[in-house]
């Protein structure tokens, strides 16, 4: 294999050397991937002339592997993701708000992977994590309520009443349940939370109407148009050209709808 000097600096940083599991069976695969997704793409310039930091590219990483279930690929992650500090209360927490926009089907096998993995590590951490719960049954519904006003706007004060009756109960549960029992919990801010969401449903496909909603309210909530493509660059190696170039396409739909 021909490693670029900064592919393998990155893999030294993230994984402490170790390299994919196909390095001795397929070393021109690895050598690609790893080239590309470790150096090329994090080294990619912008307008900007900001680099994503490593924090927030793991957690979208790991978001996305969640959405297009890439289950193997994202316990291999999770020790690059450690190394580039995101904690273990985060990524439970990425993992929790998945099963909102996933589904329990899909985040089952990463929430026992991400069990197996805190429990393969050194004595200080034990499970269950400290709780990040800050609502209770009583006060979810409110509390996520005001979290859908903080990125959606003043139009969702009563979104949850809305809609014909024998449907009406999706927007309440939308509200306290999506909103109140998630994005209200403590360990990821809303901008961060907002922007996994649209990990999760860029990288799950078929969902373009919703992603396009999630990009505005993450510009709501200040992830504006080149963050997000900062985000999509660098989950692309993960979830591939069609889903990325999707999301993309959402981006500049979101943006000309704001414009308007």
């Amino acid at each position: 294999m021909e490693l670029t000097q900064n592919a393998k600096d990155y893999v030294k940083r993230s994984l402490g050397g170790e390299f994919f599991p196909f390095e001795k069976t397929d070393p021109d695969f690895v050598e690609r991937f790893v080239n590309f997704a470790f150096d090329e793409v994090p080294n990619e310039s912008f307008a900007d002339g900001k680099k994503l930091d490593e924090r927030t590219a793991h957690i979208a990483i790991l978001a996305a592997l969640l959405g297009c279930q890439g289950v193997d690929a994202f316990r291999f992650m999770l020790r690059s993701a450690i190394n580039f500090g995101v904690s273990p209360i985060e990524i439970k927490e990425i993992v929790y708000q998945g099963t909102a926009y996933l589904g329990l089907g899909r985040t089952f096998p990463f929430l026992i992977a991400t069990n197996e993995f805190l429990a393969e590590q050194d004595k200080t951490i034990s499970l269950p994590l400290e709780s990040q719960a800050k609502t209770n049954m009583a006060s979810r519904l409110e509390a996520g309520i005001g979290a859908q006003v903080e990125i959606f706007g003043d139009g969702m004060k009563d979104f949850y009443k809305s809609g014909p009756e024998e449907k009406r109960h999706i927007n309440r549960w939308l509200a306290a349940n999506c909103f109140g029992d998630y994005y209200a919990r403590g360990g990821l801010a809303i901008p961060e939370r907002e922007m996994i969401t649209f990990c999760f449903i860029s990288a799950q496909g078929g969902c373009e109407p919703q992603l396009i909603g999630h990009a505005r309210g993450n510009f709501n909530v200040g992830n504006d148009r080149l963050f997000l493509i900062k985000i999509v660059s660098r989950v692309l190696p993960f979830i591939g050209y069609p889903r990325s170039l999707n999301a993309l396409s959402c981006i500049d739909k979101a943006s000309e709808s704001a414009k308007e």
